[in-house]
């Protein structure tokens, strides 16, 4: 199984040009959601492990979890209000978002006491790093299942404005990487970071319509293009690539730090083809809406 934690939220998005202000449709998200439900759809065996509201929002976000065959038995619960994002869309399709974070259920989540031993793979990033007291629960399970031996995957998917003090923060994300396999960058994130990081067994760079690139600890570089695509908006777009490239390398045996480091490129270039075509189908629609492995395969 692979699991991953974080949180989730609505998305806010908008509809049309209405006036003085286009109308603004919830649509089910959060980065690691995004990438639960997405790996539920490709066909893995997934779980999501996160701290999820009782109010009608949260119910929303648990069936759709349960839809894409996605495990909630990891899941806590609380009274607290969903987290909602609203979302502001660029001429080119971007999405750039404002949040409303205070009070909110998925900032309470408390480390649990442990993982199921068929866990081969847990993926962290967005939000949920950020947050605290939630963040350093976060922080804990990363720690811990790193130290155990379990392959991770970190998406910092950085969103500046929820980050009080940058310094402190970059801090704290270099502090992480000793715990990380595979670490996912956006050409945006490298930039707010200062560049790409060294130490994770492979970082894979995303450079929206430019396509991907992986680099490894050994010194293997691959590219790919990305596929072209009618684009409707941007959201989910790397929450599918983190999915795709869990899947990819479960689907070769390489969700260990040694199986992944022996994968040729030959092997790369499959897995980030991959994530490209699953990315461009969420991106040909609107909202976090990532392919069924029926649409990729």
């Amino acid at each position: 199984m692979i699991v991953v934690a974080g949180e989730s939220l609505i998305d806010l998005v908008p509809q049309g040009d209405g006036v003085p202000l286009p109308a603004l449709l919830p649509r089910l998200g959060g980065g690691p959601y995004n990438t639960a439900v997405a790996l539920g759809r490709l066909g893995a065996p997934v779980g999501f492990c996160s701290r999820v509201s009782t109010d009608g929002f949260g119910e929303a976000l648990l069936d759709g979890l349960r839809a894409a065959g996605v495990s909630t038995s990891l899941v806590q619960r609380g009274p607290e209000p969903t987290t909602l994002a609203v979302a502001t869309i660029g001429a080119d399709g971007s999405a750039h978002y404002g949040f409303y974070t205070q009070g909110s259920a998925d900032r309470l989540f408390e480390l649990p006491p442990h993982l199921p031993d068929s866990v081969r793979a847990v993926a962290f990033g967005a939000c949920s790093l950020v947050l605290e007291p939630g963040a350093s629960a976060y922080e804990a399970l990363l720690r811990r299942e790193a130290g155990r031996g379990v392959f991770t995957l970190l998406d910092p998917n950085i969103r500046a404005g929820l980050i009080p003090d940058a310094d402190a923060y970059r801090a704290r994300f270099a502090g992480w990487l000793p715990s990380v396999s595979l670490l996912k960058l956006s050409e945006d994130d490298a930039e707010w970071l200062g560049g790409v990081p060294q130490g994770p067994g492979a970082v894979v760079l995303t450079a929206g319509s430019e396509g991907l690139t992986v680099r490894t600890r050994s010194g293997l570089e691959v590219s790919v293009p990305a596929v072209p695509v009618a684009v409707a908006d941007t959201i989910g777009a790397g929450d599918t690539v983190n999915a795709a490239l869990l899947h990819g390398l479960a689907a070769r045996d390489a969700l260990t730090a040694d199986a992944m480091a022996a994968l040729d490129a030959d092997g790369w270039r499959e897995v980030l083809h991959f994530a490209a075509r699953a990315s461009a189908v969420t991106c040909s629609r609107t909202g976090a809406e990532p392919p069924y492995a029926s649409e990729l395969f």
